[in-house]
């Protein structure tokens, strides 16, 4: 070789299969080893925060179904009995059924309770709802007659003499004497112009509802603090003028159930008996039990 040329180095590399103790098989086994622990703590998580119901129902869950030998018969799955009462060896499983059964209730008693229980509660939801419809035309019927005082000249003036309100009985309006504007002369039971005025505008709204209709008269007590004979006879005279005048203004005379007068024993202000607001005409639209249908149907 001459002094010119590059010297050659030829390196043997040994190549070493499997990767020796440098390998990865041991990270698959931690991988392994990590998971099973996740899972072993996730059980003892769930054990601690579980109930004893809820741990039975699991129990239960995993464990295998209770087969139990049978001595009898040819030991099949039957056990040498019959599903009938005619088995040649015992009697069957329908007869223990039948006997472990609880007696079954008597549906046509259960079915007439039921539908009682219904009709009584679809009835009381009609008077209810019936209740409500009469309510509310009382509201409106009282209204109108609110707004046509303030809306006609000459009612506007007479507004304090009328007194509307709801009672047991039902919507009553009032006409009420005042001092010095009265409805009736003394001792008379012709009512006034004034009265006369009221009382149209009282049968107008009246007639828009189908209620019956009551008008009672009323006096006050005398000045010497007794009841004359005679108020009784006049204020039943004067609720009877009352009940005319209305019926020539529309409110028909099948509507009218009583006409009564009641002197001075139903005051307005019974601390004072003789103040003038306690000589009146109360006419009531009354209210009206709700025509129900007959049992049965």
């Amino acid at each position: 070789m001459s002094s010119g040329e590059a010297t050659i180095t030829i390196k043997k590399v040994k190549k070493v299969v499997g990767g020796g103790h440098h390998g990865g098989a041991w990270k698959v086994a931690y991988a392994d080893f990590v998971t099973a622990m996740m899972a072993f703590f996730l059980l003892m998580w769930l054990i601690n925060t579980t109930s004893p119901e809820q741990k039975r129902g699991i129990a239960d869950y995993f464990a295998p179904a209770a087969v139990s030998e049978t001595t009898s018969g040819a030991g099949g799955i039957l056990g040498g009995t019959s599903l009938g009462d005619d088995g040649a060896k015992a009697d069957g499983s329908q007869t223990i059924i039948e006997n472990l059964a609880p007696p079954s209730p008597d549906n046509s008693r259960e079915g007439q309770s039921d539908t009682t229980s219904l009709s009584k509660a679809s009835e009381d939801e009609l008077r209810e709802a019936l209740a409500q419809k009469e309510e509310a035309s009382f509201q409106s019927a009282a209204q109108s007659l609110r707004q046509a005082m303030q809306s006609m000249p000459e009612l506007a003036e007479l507004s304090k003499q009328l007194i509307i309100d709801q009672t047991p009985e039902g919507l009553r309006i009032q006409l009420v004497d005042q001092e010095g504007r009265s409805m009736f002369e003394t001792g008379s039971a012709k009512p006034n112009p004034r009265a006369q005025v009221l009382l149209q505008a009282v049968a107008k709204v009246v007639n828009q509802l189908p209620n019956r209709v009551t008008i009672s008269g009323h006096t006050s007590v005398g000045s010497n603090g007794r009841t004359a004979d005679g108020d009784w006879s006049l204020s039943a005279a004067r609720a009877n003028a009352s009940r005319q005048i209305m019926e020539g203004r529309g409110v028909n005379k099948d509507r009218v159930y009583q006409v009564s007068g009641k002197a001075n024993s139903d005051p307005l202000y019974p601390d004072d008996p003789q103040l003038a607001g306690n000589r009146r005409i109360a006419i009531v639209l009354l209210r009206e039990a709700p025509v129900l249908p007959p049992d049965g149907l």
